[in-house]
C-alpha cells in the first residue's frame, strides 16, 4: 500500500495538469463573452455541484463513518486558499486577453519556486537540496520559454502588462496551493481522498458565494449572462472541479512544490491546444525551455519515487 501511494501523486498530478489545459481552454472563450470576472465565477459556481458529487462518491465508497471536521486551522487555510485562488485566477484570465495562450500559461509556471518558499515557511515542508535544483531548473525552462521581448502596444512602447499580470497570477497560485494543502493536512481524520475532497468542496463553497454576492450587487447583468452561459459552463465547472480534485489529492500525499513542478507537463498540453485551437507556433527557444523543464521534472521523479 505504501508503494502505491508514493506513486499515486505522479499520475494524479499529470491528470491534473490534463484537466486544467482544458479548463483554461474554455475560460478563455467564455472571456470574451462574460469579461475577466464572469469567466472566473463560472470555475467556482459551476464547478461546485461536481465537487459535491465527489465528495459524496469518495465518502461512500471508501466507508467513512465520520464527516470530516472543521477546525479553526482548516478554515483558516481554506479561506487563505479560496481568496488567493480567486484573486489567482481573475489575473490569469486578464492576462490572456492581453497575450497567447501558451506565454501566460508558461508564466503561470513559475508558481513550484514560490510554492517551495511559502510551504517551508508555512507548513515547514522538508525539500532537499536536490529537489531544490530539480524545482528551479524546471522553472528555468519554463522562464527561458515565455522570456522574449515584450509585445508593443498601440503606441509602439514594450507591453510589460501579460508578464506582471502572468507572474503575480502565479504568486497567488503558489498561496493558493499552500493554503489548500495546509488545510488538507489540518483535518485530523479520515481518508486522504476524503479529506481533499470535503476540502474543495470548502473552498469552491465560499469562493462560489464571495463572487455570486459580488456579482448580484455589482453586476446583475452579468450575473444573469453567466447563468445564461450554462452550457458551455458546465463543462467548464467540471473540468475544473475536477483538476482541482485531483491536485488536492496530490496535496495530501506529498509537497505542493513537488506536484506543481510535476504539473509543469501541463506547458506541452497548452502546447497542442495552442496549435489546435488558438493556431501557435513552437519556437526553437521553445524547445529549448522545454528540454529544461524535462530535465528538471524527470530529476524530481528520480529522486521522490
Amino acid at each position: 500500500m505504501d508503494i502505491d501511494l508514493t506513486w499515486l501523486w505522479v499520475p494524479v498530478t499529470i491528470l491534473a495538469a490534463a484537466l486544467q489545459t482544458g479548463r483554461n481552454a474554455v475560460q478563455k472563450g467564455l472571456t470574451e463573452e462574460l469579461g475577466t470576472l464572469g469567466a472566473t465565477q463560472v470555475r467556482f459556481v459551476f464547478g461546485l455541484p461536481f465537487a459535491c458529487l465527489f465528495f459524496i462518491v469518495a465518502w461512500t465508497s471508501l466507508g467513512q463513518m465520520q464527516w470530516p471536521g472543521i477546525n479553526g486551522t482548516f478554515l483558516m487555510f481554506v479561506t487563505l486558499g479560496a481568496l488567493a485562488q480567486i484573486a489567482a485566477t481573475a489575473l490569469m484570465l486578464a492576462a490572456m486577453r492581453l497575450r497567447d495562450f501558451v506565454v501566460v500559461t508558461v508564466w503561470l509556471k513559475t508558481e513550484p519556486v514560490q510554492i517551495a518558499v511559502f510551504g517551508v515557511l508555512v507548513l515547514g515542508d522538508v525539500i532537499g537540496w536536490t529537489s531544490a535544483i530539480a524545482i528551479v531548473t524546471a522553472t528555468l525552462g519554463v522562464v527561458w520559454m515565455a522570456y522574449r521581448a515584450p509585445s508593443a502596444d498601440s503606441t509602439g512602447r514594450a507591453n510589460w502588462q501579460p508578464v506582471i499580470l502572468g507572474v503575480i497570477a502565479a504568486a497567488a497560485f503558489a498561496v493558493a496551493a499552500v493554503g489548500f494543502r495546509g488545510a488538507i493536512l489540518s483535518l485530523p481524520e479520515g481518508h486522504f481522498v476524503v479529506r481533499a475532497a470535503w476540502t474543495l468542496v470548502c473552498g469552491l463553497l465560499l469562493q462560489a458565494l464571495i463572487l455570486a454576492l459580488w456579482l448580484r450587487v455589482r453586476d446583475p447583468a452579468l450575473w444573469q449572462r453567466c447563468l445564461g452561459a450554462w452550457r458551455v459552463s458546465l463543462w467548464g465547472g467540471f473540468l475544473g472541479a475536477a483538476a482541482s480534485q485531483a491536485w488536492f489529492i496530490g496535496f495530501a500525499l506529498t509537497t505542493a512544490a513537488n506536484v506543481r513542478t510535476l504539473a509543469l507537463v501541463e506547458v506541452f498540453f497548452a502546447q497542442f491546444l495552442s496549435k489546435r485551437l488558438f493556431k501557435g507556433q513552437t519556437t526553437r527557444q521553445e524547445k529549448i525551455g522545454m528540454i529544461l523543464i524535462l530535465l528538471g521534472v524527470g530529476g524530481l521523479l528520480y529522486l521522490q519515487i
